[in-house]
């Protein structure tokens, strides 16, 4: 499972020049609550080949419902994986009914599915790569999922009130992770939340390595940060660091 550290910063900030209030790029943690639990990274690092990344990249059976070497092992629907978590993205963000969010690599549907049980009348979109993940989303979203490709998204500017995207955008090469930061800017109305995979030190860095399955574009934080302002990207955003 995932583990993130503690350490929400996020916040808008003041325009001293204007008088106003705007959003800012912000580091927050906002899968904190999500359920820890000792990753095997020795012993997978070890393990894993270059043919196994290779099998994990296409996004299907063997990922998700597979072999731990090429995936998650067995992809299914937990409420205590996701329900923590959509109820910090609600508070956070301030979703309600009418509100709409977006999810971008949603796999099967599952973190949209909690979200809609936890707020009523909100309006849930998501697109994944993976046919085999969509076939299998969750019943209840499943019309409201599709295959689709985060470098083109399906929607016009500004249709979203809340952009995620867990885990997903560091899977594609560089040029293409930008084109993707671009795009969830693009559909969203200001507000997003990312994670990609990342590191602080050259520890880490080794770990995140020899964990590493799917990610083409992985750096230190800083290198990320200075990504983000490349592309534009004004949304918030934590990191997945292998431990």
């Amino acid at each position: 499972m995932q583990k993130y550290s503690q350490n929400p910063i996020s916040g808008p900030f003041h325009d001293p020049s204007t008088g106003s209030r705007k959003a800012t790029v912000a580091e927050i943690d906002l899968l904190c609550d999500y359920p820890r639990s000792k990753r095997p990274i020795e012993e997978r690092g070890r393990l894993i080949t270059e043919e196994h990344r290779s099998v994990a990249r296409r996004f299907g059976v063997e990922y998700f419902d597979g072999d731990r070497l090429t995936g998650y092992g067995g992809y299914g629907y937990h409420p205590r994986f996701w329900q923590a978590t959509v109820r910090r993205l609600r508070d956070h963000y301030g979703l309600g009914p009418g509100s709409s969010v977006l999810d971008v690599g949603c796999a099967k549907g599952y973190m949209l599915y909690d979200l809609t049980q936890l707020v009523p009348g909100l309006t849930v979109r998501g697109i994944d790569v993976s046919p085999y993940a969509i076939e299998r989303a969750h019943q209840a979203v499943r019309p409201y999922v599709a295959v689709g490709d985060a470098r083109q998204l399906p929607f016009a500017d500004k249709s979203f009130d809340l952009v995620v995207s867990i885990n997903t955008l560091h899977n594609l090469p560089l040029e293409d992770c930008k084109r993707g930061l671009r795009e969830v800017q693009r559909v969203g109305r200001g507000k997003s939340f990312i994670t990609v995979d990342a590191w602080r030190n050259e520890e880490e860095k080794r770990r995140l390595l020899a964990w590493n399955l799917t990610a083409l574009t992985y750096m230190h934080v800083d290198e990320w940060k200075r990504l983000f302002d490349e592309v534009g990207y004004t949304g918030d955003y934590h990191w997945f660091i292998a431990s």
